[in-house]
């Protein structure tokens, strides 16, 4: 019986040492985000913001660029604001050509626990299995997802600052789709992850429009982050752009506050590890512009819900920075208390009174040597709260590369 016993702990001891090239394989590597698009209800609440239009019958098609690249990709498709559970019937990823057309010798469909379709239940979201498909650094890509039944009002991601498409019917993974309306926004899709080599680290940019990169050129992929990604050369480190056009830091409005997103958006990321935070200036101007005089607060609040940003992430482990909030002069937003409180702020963040764990200072870098109080003509995207490409650049120039091991 001894005998018996040590021959099969010598075959056990042989068949896990056959394994253990794979497994030694599968553990170098990993999902990271190469895209991501923070998830916003429906309906914005701001008569002079859209809300989203119901689906029913109908094909999405939304185009992303990833800014980080793999040998496999999944995607994340979200419900957190549907008002039902939100059928999906098929869903496919493809290398988009041009326009709304795909290249269908690089289109695959995608799975949900290896079935075509998926129920989302309201709040929740939806992990596709992995896909095989080479995703380039810098190369568009475009999911489709059918969408067989009445949706309600969708979760999406408003200001998108790229065109996707619709269309009626199911043409998931259709080379061209037929008579596609465009769209601004994207509908449903949260994030897209691809394998990376174990090691690669993400850094989430957390933030507001200027983050979302309103005021850039459409279809140009020009918000900020995407300029860091591209200094960064995409040395195993991914930039996960997390704006929300509107968005504050302490009040709900066009989408959840950066407090109460701050998990979903930055902790469940896979492979976080830094935090770049601009956000505050709608907290400051946002009440005043928009009627909302309940919603006032000071440049204490908002310093209070920076320590709990800090806090937040130093308890998991991630280094966060921020950034000093831009000029407002000659925007609805620039009174005089608005800029007190915005000259209040950034002297709090260049003091370092709080506790970040560096500060880059946009404000500095895009306002006008002349007059501190406005943002430099030639970064000014006309609006005079919004920087423009050349503005959204010279932020990104900014950051200090060595914050970032």
């Amino acid at each position: 019986m001894k005998l018996r016993i040590a021959g099969l702990a010598l075959a056990l001891a042989g068949l896990l040492a056959a394994g253990a090239p794979a497994a030694s394989a599968s553990s170098r590597i990993q999902w990271v985000d190469a895209w991501a698009a923070s998830p916003q209800s429906g309906v914005t609440g701001v008569p002079v913001l859209p809300d989203a239009r119901p689906l029913d019958d109908q094909t999405v098609r939304l185009v992303v660029h990833p800014e980080f690249g793999g040998d496999q990709v999944r995607v994340t498709l979200s419900n957190a604001f549907g008002d039902r559970q939100l059928v999906v019937g098929a869903a496919s990823i493809a290398r988009r050509a041009t326009g709304a057309a795909i290249d269908p010798a690089k289109s695959r469909p995608i799975t949900f626990g290896g079935q075509a379709g998926v129920t989302i239940p309201v709040g929740a979201q939806a992990l596709s299995d992995p896909v095989r498909l080479r995703v380039d650094d810098d190369a568009d890509l475009a999911v489709d997802v059918y969408l067989p039944g009445p949706t309600g009002v969708p979760t999406w991601h408003f200001d998108a600052q790229q065109t996707s498409y619709t269309t009626t019917g199911d043409h998931v993974g259709a080379q061209v789709l037929p008579a596609p309306a465009t769209s601004a926004s994207w509908y449903l899709l949260t994030d897209v992850a691809v394998s990376a080599e174990r090691g690669t680290e993400g850094i989430v940019a957390l933030g507001d429009s200027i983050t979302d990169g309103y005021g850039s050129t459409v279809d140009a992929n020009h918000r900020w982050p995407n300029y860091l990604a591209d200094r960064l050369d995409h040395r195993r480190l991914a930039v996960i752009d997390e704006g929300i056009s509107a968005g504050r830091l302490l009040h709900d409005v066009v989408g959840p506050s950066a407090l109460a997103r701050f998990d979903r958006d930055v902790l469940a990321k896979p492979s976080a590890r830094y935090v770049i935070s601009l956000i505050g200036i709608n907290d400051i101007g946002l009440p005043g512009a928009f009627g909302r005089p309940d919603e006032e607060v000071s440049a204490a609040e908002i310093e209070q819900g920076y320590r709990q940003l800090i806090a937040r992430a130093h308890q998991n482990g991630l280094r966060i920075f921020a950034g000093t909030l831009l000029a407002i002069e000659g925007s609805p937003y620039g009174t005089v208390a608005n800029e007190a409180k915005r000259q209040e702020v950034n002297a709090w963040l260049r003091g370092g009174a709080g506790g970040f764990d560096g500060i880059v200072d946009f404000d500095a870098t895009t306002r006008d040597p002349a007059h501190p109080a406005r943002l430099l003509p030639a970064y000014d995207s006309g609006d005079h709260i919004h920087p423009n490409d050349t503005g959204y650049q010279a932020m990104a120039n900014a950051v200090n590369l060595h914050w970032f091991r």
